[in-house]
């Protein structure tokens, strides 16, 4: 059983990070088109995602290029 948590936690942390990069993208271009409704949108969703990476144990300094 530990093997098969093991690989669910491998495939989340996988996933969290393809989508962590994504959203630090996003927020990276609506903070330059000044979408400050969207950035605070995106900015819920990147507080989650930090979150739940950093539960995993994912040192979220090498990755996180938001820095707030």
């Amino acid at each position: 059983m530990q093997v098969l948590e093991e690989i669910n936690n491998g495939e989340i942390i996988q996933k969290g990070l393809e989508d962590f990069k994504n959203i630090q993208d996003y927020m990276i271009l609506a903070k330059k088109e000044n979408a400050t409704e969207t950035y605070a949108k995106l900015k819920v969703q990147y507080i989650s995602l930090k979150a739940l990476l950093s539960s995993l144990g994912v040192t979220m300094a090498e990755i996180d290029r938001i820095k707030e």
